[in-house]
């Protein structure tokens, strides 16, 4: 039996214990983990001897287990113990913030956490870490632009204008823009700040690292009541905007199902052929970010439509090909 296994049967025996008000009998744990009896009395003999308070006694000659009510009642929060643990617990998988007012925030509310939690909970937290490991993907090293985001946090909170200096990547060139800031956006290990641009005079989305210099100004602007950070990304396959464009992909059978598995877009319909193979279809805000999600499969993917973005990938492949010759 795989520890993994183990682990997760033993914490949902917890929740049971700490949700039961009567407690539960050996027959209706073994029901619910969908599990034998053999395997619960070992995980109440584990949970016993890391310590936790589980208690037995006959009830209309049942034999109930169930955790002390001191454990269930010292929580001074409108969250339960189990809350409590898996909030502690995912620390990990916010490692990408570090060094950022966010993951400041977050790692003194995880050690308040901890001192709420009793002794027996904390230990069992840190060997279900020995058995998980939260991966990560690659991310930017933010603690360089800490202020930035300071700034632009406060700014955001307190609705300040700020005064920028910004890098455009595509031009090469820095221009000095007036900036509302709406929103800071955390989006595929990238900070994004999303605002009204009074140089470009329509709302923009800003790569935090680009900004060279931040200004707060002691003006204020008033958050526009239509204005929908999900809406205003809903169409965007990643980051850019851009006018709607319908896509058609084919995609190989070898590779359909991971495919699949994944929401890629919101607008997205997958049809499947009889060979295994599957045509891929949505409505997304330009091209410039699905070329190179369609760019990653290699030969396993093919647009159909539409022509500008067949051509595009030809080009690329081409260029490519010339990188390989002699």
């Amino acid at each position: 039996m795989a520890r993994g296994e183990q682990m997760g049967r033993q914490w949902k025996i917890i929740q049971t214990l700490l949700a039961a008000r009567r407690g539960k009998s050996v027959s209706e744990l073994s029901a619910e983990l969908e599990c034998h009896p053999r395997s619960v009395y070992r995980d109440l003999e584990a949970l016993q001897l890391a310590g936790f308070p589980i208690l037995t006694e006959r009830v209309q000659g049942k034999n109930l287990w169930s955790l002390m009510d001191a454990v269930k009642r010292q929580v001074p929060i409108p969250l339960n113990l189990t809350e409590l643990m898996a909030l502690y617990f995912s620390r990990d998988m916010m490692k990408t913030l570090k060094n950022t007012v966010f993951f400041d925030s977050l790692e003194s509310l995880f050690q308040k956490v901890k001192t709420l939690l009793p002794p027996e909970y904390i230990g069992y937290l840190n060997r279900i870490e020995k058995s998980l490991q939260v991966g990560q993907a690659p991310y930017k090293p933010y603690g360089k632009y800490k202020e930035t985001i300071n700034s632009l946090n406060a700014a955001v909170v307190n609705g300040n204008y700020i005064e920028i200096e910004y890098y455009t990547m595509s031009r090469r060139k820095k221009t000095r823009r007036k900036v509302a800031p709406y929103k800071i956006w955390f989006f595929d290990g990238t900070f994004y700040l999303i605002g009204y641009c009074c140089l470009r005079r329509d709302t923009r989305i800003f790569a935090v690292e680009r900004i060279r210099e931040i200004h707060l100004t002691p003006e204020h602007f008033e958050l526009p009541a239509e204005f929908d950070p999900d809406g205003f990304m809903k169409s965007s396959f990643g980051v850019f905007r851009g006018a709607p464009v319908a896509v058609k992909i084919w995609f190989a059978a070898d590779i359909a199902e991971y495919i699949q598995e994944k929401i890629w877009h919101e607008t997205q319909k997958i049809t499947k052929c009889k060979d295994g193979s599957i045509l891929f279809r949505a409505e997304v805000a330009g091209t410039d970010e699905i070329k190179f999600w369609i760019l990653t499969w290699g030969a396993h993917a093919r647009v159909l439509e539409p022509e500008t973005l067949k051509n595009e990938i030809r080009s690329e492949a081409e260029e490519m090909c010339k990188l390989y010759q002699g």
